[in-house]
């Protein structure tokens, strides 16, 4: 469970979470504001007040989790749903960012396909 290309898919993974969700809290990147109904549902959340700092938090946490190999299968299962609301909001809303979303989703389901043996006794 432990190949490279596992190690790699972890790192990069991990990498991305953390760099990314730090953004959502420090605010270092430059981001290309949506438009039309990705407008609106960001500045819906954003109104919020809080989603994007959990969110962030959360993205960061499992980031570090995943580059430091600790509590990797409960990680990787933390990351499915918000990967998948990753994925979607691209696939309905700002398809030029499906790219990364993609990437993202691939990345979280190879981990989890690599863990499938720890999984199986939830689904008997």
């Amino acid at each position: 469970m432990n190949s490279k290309f596992t190690m790699i898919v972890r790192i990069l993974l991990g990498l991305i979470l953390v760099v990314f969700g730090s953004n959502k809290l420090v605010h270092f990147l430059p981001m290309q504001m949506p438009t039309g109904s990705a407008a609106d549902f960001m500045n819906s959340l954003g109104a919020t007040g809080y989603i994007f700092p959990v969110v962030g938090v959360l993205e960061v946490f499992i980031g570090l989790m995943l580059l430091l190999k600790k509590w990797v299968p409960f990680v990787i299962i933390l990351l499915a749903p918000i990967s998948i609301n990753i994925l979607l909001f691209h696939l309905f809303l700002d398809i030029p960012g499906v790219v990364a979303a993609l990437l993202v989703v691939a990345f979280n389901g190879i981990l989890i396909y690599k863990h499938w043996r720890l999984y199986r006794p939830l689904f008997h």
